[in-house]
């Protein structure tokens, strides 16, 4: 029995995987759902200015429907040539002589029949309404003046008033929001930052440079604009709705019932729009990244480009993706155009209905709509009018929510492609604990290492190697042989997929990274150079250093002497990534930065491959100097090179084909030989 119950326990323990297509689309708005309270979250942690955003829409809402239940007493009183003190005065007269009929009025029903019940609650509203009035009569006749023109020119000052205070409160309220989107959007920007510096080779060469700027430019300002209208809008215009809706409620709230009977049909109209504005949104972010990607390709290589006149199918590339990127725009403008006209009618359709209903009521001067009371007493054209005008105040505020439902579509969708990026675990990390390095590199050793960019194609297959301490070891090869992948390995640009790398006996992976890199100078074929000064960039490595420091390591690199040369000296700036110098002169400040931290450890990815002869000599007179009694690994395919290396390890399809000095291979290794004698040819 236990046997037979077991397998059915534990297929309910299983996470259940969604079968249906609706499932899915649950599933995935649930997730959905999950990224944007995630990006919400970000917003919390600005109390402080959340509570400034409240409390300044508050005061806007509170505001909003002041200024139209201000039309009451202009309308109902001032025009009139009467007085706030004798209406109210008159008022409470009225409740105090019609007590009597109200009371037979309310509890007597059309077909004859007594209803108590009705008529308490009719005489609970009536003694409410006379009670209000009574408090209000001596602020009326301390505060108001005698005269109704007096009156209207004073409830047009506080009009006046109560509008530049609610510019007020619009202001701060626009500013806070400000502070609130800009701080989420720097500290995504900042994450999103420190996760792309934390990315290893593997995942850069999956995403690309162009989907990480689509997600820091364009995933970014939909979220910041999704955050800006739910922060902005969301709040403010729902409490302006409040506030009308309030005002409505106290001329009639049954009347107010009865004319919002369609509004949750406007609201299943617009879910179901928001629905279609966030699945073509997440598309048109795809598309705008491919976009990104066809543009920045074209650019990098746009001297490839112009010089085998790729113009036409580059063009023909761009128009493509383009073209999608304004299809699913314009899908996107469809949805959003049609969500306006459907909002207005179904707006106008409230108004229309609260127009007959109040007519109605008004004209026949009526109690009753379809056998159910809507006011205490008949409603006079002055509330009617003021109704209608808190309706009117409120359709507007609604009307700007649906912008608040495209918004938030675009910023759901952005969220989910953001934390995509954001959770994607990181490859390459420091250790816990780390295992602490003694100073000094006496042991470097690649024991049975293997790599593959793919699972199903191995770069590196079963290299083990030793390289001693203080030798200069040259690496060469067939290009795609796995000359730079190996190098890669030690500073943990990539991690070996079977094997390991030991410094000093201990493995790489236990090393913490910050204090690996730093006991490691690494030279690129095509080195970045920042837009700052050539100081700067040399510095960058030890900003420690002092000026004399800094010439003492720029001579040993060969930099000073064209860098006084410079218009500026030191403090010229080298352009973006050093376009205002030669490939040598960026190679030799590269080369210095490396050098600036006194490295234990010397790599050089074909640092010489494409500089000129006499770059390459003084290039090759530092790493002469600097690389006594220091460990030095070069890949490089120049014979000039090969004259620094105490040895040379000879690579090809992955694997060590041998490993000597120039003499024995050129005496055994086959390989070796073939390299030889093509660069002799080349040269």
């Amino acid at each position: 029995m236990a046997n037979g119950l077991a397998p059915r326990w534990a297929a309910l323990l299983e996470p259940r995987v969604p079968r249906t297509a609706q499932e899915k689309r649950d599933l995935n708005t649930m997730k959905s759902m999950a990224n944007l309270k995630r990006a919400l979250r970000q917003c919390f942690r600005y109390p402080g200015t959340l509570a400034g955003i409240l409390i300044s829409a508050l005061g806007v809402a509170v505001l909003w429907g002041g200024n139209i239940g201000a039309l009451y007493p202009v309308i109902r009183v001032a025009l009139r040539g009467d007085s706030l003190q004798s209406w109210i005065a008159e008022e409470i007269r009225d409740l105090r002589a019609t007590e009597p009929e109200i009371d037979a009025a309310t509890s007597v029903q059309p077909d004859g029949t007594v209803n108590q019940a009705e008529g308490k609650v009719n005489q609970v509203a009536r003694d409410r309404h006379l009670q209000l009035l009574l408090t209000a009569q001596p602020w009326v006749e301390r505060l108001f003046p005698a005269s109704a023109f007096a009156t209207v020119v004073m409830i047009t000052v506080a009009l006046v008033v109560s509008t530049a205070l609610k510019g007020v409160f619009l202001f701060l309220n626009a500013m806070w929001l400000a502070r609130l989107v800009q701080r989420m959007t720097y500290d995504l920007r900042r994450d999103l930052f420190r996760h792309a510096l934390q990315s290893d080779l593997v995942s850069r060469g999956k995403e690309g440079t162009s989907q990480f700027m689509s997600r820091f430019h364009t995933d970014i300002g939909y979220l910041s604009t999704g955050m800006d209208r739910l922060f902005g809008h969301a709040i403010r215009e729902p409490l302006k709705i409040v506030s009308c809706l309030i005002g409505a409620a106290l001329i009639s709230w049954k009347l107010l019932f009865l004319s919002l009977v369609l509004t949750p049909i406007t609201a299943w109209l617009v879910k179901l729009l928001a629905g279609s504005i966030k699945r073509a949104s997440r598309r048109a972010m795809e598309d705008v990244a491919a976009l990104f990607g066809v543009v920045k390709e074209t650019l990098d290589g746009i001297q490839t480009v112009q010089g085998n006149n790729l113009e036409p199918q580059v063009r023909r590339r761009f128009r493509q993706v383009s073209r999608d990127c304004l299809r699913k725009s314009m899908r996107i403008a469809y949805y959003n155009s049609l969500t306006k006209p459907v909002t207005e009618v179904l707006g106008i359709a409230v108004i229309c209905i609260a127009l007959l209903a109040g007519a109605h009521l008004v004209l026949n001067q009526e109690t009753h709509l379809f056998g159910i009371r809507m006011s205490e007493r008949p409603l006079d054209q002055t509330s009617l009018l003021v109704f209608f005008g808190f309706l009117i105040g409120a359709t507007e505020p609604a009307r700007k929510l649906t912008e608040v439902f495209h918004a938030i579509q675009g910023a759901s969708a952005a969220a989910d492609r953001l934390f995509a990026w954001l959770d994607a675990p990181v490859a390459i990390q420091s250790p816990r604990p780390c295992v602490a390095l003694p100073a000094g590199l006496t042991a470097l050793e690649f024991h049975n290492v293997s790599f593959g960019y793919r699972t199903d194609q191995m770069v590196l297959r079963s290299i083990s190697l030793q390289v001693r301490p203080g030798e200069t070891l040259a690496i060469v090869g067939a290009n795609g042989c796995g000359k730079s992948t190996l190098i890669n390995m030690l500073p943990r640009f990539l991690d070996p997929d079977h094997g390991q790398i030991t410094w000093n006996g201990v493995d790489l992976r236990q090393i913490k990274l910050r204090e690996l890199r730093g006991r490691i100078g690494f030279v690129a074929q095509q080195p970045l150079l920042f837009d700052d000064s050539v100081k700067n960039n040399i510095r960058a490595a030890k900003m420690t250093m002092s000026q004399f420091e800094l010439e003492s390591v720029a001579r040993r690199a060969r930099v000073h002497d064209f860098a006084i040369e410079l218009e500026s000296g030191y403090e010229t700036s080298v352009g973006v990534s050093g376009q205002r110098l030669s490939g040598g002169q960026r190679q030799r400040i590269a080369l210095a930065r490396a050098l600036a931290r006194d490295p234990e450890l010397l790599i050089l990815d074909e640092a010489t491959s494409q500089i000129d002869l006499e770059s390459e000599t003084l290039i090759h007179e530092s790493l002469a100097e600097f690389s006594r009694n220091r460990t030095v690994i070069l890949v490089t395919h120049r014979l000039s090179s090969l004259r620094l290396a105490d040895r040379i390890l000879v690579m090809d399809r992955g694997i060590v084909c041998d490993l000597g000095t120039h003499q024995e291979l050129m005496a055994r290794c086959s390989q070796y030989q073939r390299l030889n004698d093509s660069q002799r040819q080349a040269a």
